[in-house]
């Protein structure tokens, strides 16, 4: 009898872990937008990997309630379960416009100076906060996919947006969004240390 009652204990705290944290999380959640290249599905998933766990898929521009992020995943409420999906597949503002595909590198220069910049990179032992600083107050700061100007746009920054550096490049630095938790590259000549 002990044995049964303490079994059925654990199921209901078991129960409970997996339904409070969606409740708790309803109150600060964020409202994103499926945003993948090619306007194609997202995949929903179990856990944080991407491995055999997809338990659904969300259309190119479909409203997610956000309520944590892990680095590059983010936390859903998918068909009142916990789910989650990838971070670089989220946007704050719906898209309305065709997405077009990104242009091929004009030149093998083009990859040579990214290469070139890669090879500069050093980690940071203690990740530490740049602040964007736009040309103009009113503008933003492009946070890209690789070291380079020609390389796609991930994200903008707008004044003063914080961001935690996580390696240091000669011309770059690979940060962290304090917020979303994405990560890009984005120009030294275009943020200041907090």
């Amino acid at each position: 009898m002990i044995k049964r009652i303490c079994s059925v204990s654990l199921a209901l705290m078991l129960l409970m872990t997996a339904i409070v944290p969606l409740a708790a999380a309803a109150d600060n959640g964020w409202l994103m937008f499926v945003y993948t290249e090619n306007r194609g599905s997202l995949n929903v998933r179990s856990s944080m990997s991407t491995g055999n766990n997809v338990v659904g898929k969300l259309d190119f521009g479909t409203a997610v309630q956000v309520y944590s992020f892990f680095g590059s995943w983010a936390l859903i409420n998918y068909k009142n379960t916990n789910a989650y999906v990838m971070t670089r597949y989220l946007t704050y503002t719906q898209p309305t416009t065709p997405v077009t595909p990104t242009p091929a590198p004009a030149s093998d220069t083009s990859l040579n100076d990214i290469n070139k910049e890669f090879k500069t990179a050093v980690k940071v032992k203690v990740p530490y906060i740049v602040v964007s600083r736009p040309a103009r107050a009113s503008g933003w700061v492009n946070l890209r996919w690789a070291p380079s100007t020609k390389a796609e746009v991930i994200s903008t920054c707008p004044q003063g947006k914080e961001l935690y550096v996580i390696a240091e490049l000669k011309n770059w630095y690979q940060v962290q969004d304090t917020v979303t938790g994405m990560v890009g590259f984005i120009s030294r000549s275009y943020v200041s240390k907090k």
